[in-house]
């Protein structure tokens, strides 16, 4: 158990909590290596059936901490990504176990790219997504570019991305990106479902999982890659700088 990290194991069920509340929930390289340990370990544990992601108090995640970002002015967002999200993303559709996102409040950026990479998404009535990405002047990364279309359709993803409003639980619900919503049942709702996952034939689920990741999902290596590609270009753009600028100071950015 760490400040950001936080693991529990109940009924065959790991419950992985991101707890940086003071920060949203954002990621820091701390906390994304952190996740991805645990999830190998969950892997390997045969006590472990069944994973959730889910974030403290009422946010799942803010995405990636921009402060941490632009501590080094020389970064590579390429870089970042290859030793970040990219393999993260890579190890939760690549792992044999269920992985559920219980997306419990506001999920943006990185995080709304992680929550699309696990198996089933269970939100609370009130949380939201945020493609993220365009508020800073970014192109999407962390698989958001593959997935949410993959879900929504390529038109409603680019609609998202360029106003970067948010979509509701239920919205997303109705368009196929949300399994379930819950209210006042939300947690249990989680846990009945990764309960009945976590009952179910491991193996079986793991083929299957293989079979879906071939037939729907054979490029996403090459999509991530090509992402950390665009996003260095973006990363070195006026228009970032702006964006960075104007999400520090709180005031809207202006482009052009």
């Amino acid at each position: 158990m760490t400040t950001t990290f936080l693991s529990t194991l109940e009924s065959g069920t790991a419950v992985l909590t991101l707890n940086r509340p003071v920060r949203a929930n954002a990621f820091n390289f701390e906390m994304t290596n952190e996740l991805r340990n645990t999830l190998a370990q969950a892997e390997k544990d045969s006590n472990v059936r069944c994973v959730v992601i889910t974030g403290a108090g009422k946010v799942f995640s803010a995405g990636q901490d921009i402060t941490e970002m632009k501590q080094g002015e020389a970064i590579s967002y390429r870089e970042h990504l290859e030793k970040t999200y990219n393999p993260l993303i890579l190890q939760i559709r690549g792992m044999g176990k269920p992985v559920i996102a219980a997306v419990n409040g506001a999920c943006a950026g990185a995080a709304f790219g992680i929550a699309l990479a696990c198996d089933l998404r269970i939100a609370h009535s009130s949380a939201y997504f945020v493609v993220g990405f365009s508020g800073i002047a970014l192109a999407p990364d962390s698989g958001v570019s593959l997935l949410l279309p993959k879900y929504i359709g390529l038109g409603r993803a680019q609609q998202y991305f360029y106003s970067n409003k948010p979509i509701p639980a239920q919205l997303g619900y109705e368009w196929g990106l949300v399994n379930q919503v819950g209210g006042y049942n939300y947690q249990k709702l989680v846990m009945q479902i990764a309960g009945e996952l976590a009952a179910g034939p491991r193996e079986a689920f793991a083929l299957g999982k293989k079979a879906f990741n071939g037939a729907i999902l054979p490029n996403l290596e090459e999509a991530l890659h090509d992402e950390g590609i665009l996003q260095d270009e973006a990363g070195r753009s006026a228009e970032h700088r702006e964006g960075v600028a104007a999400f520090l100071g709180k005031r809207r950015p202006k482009y052009g």
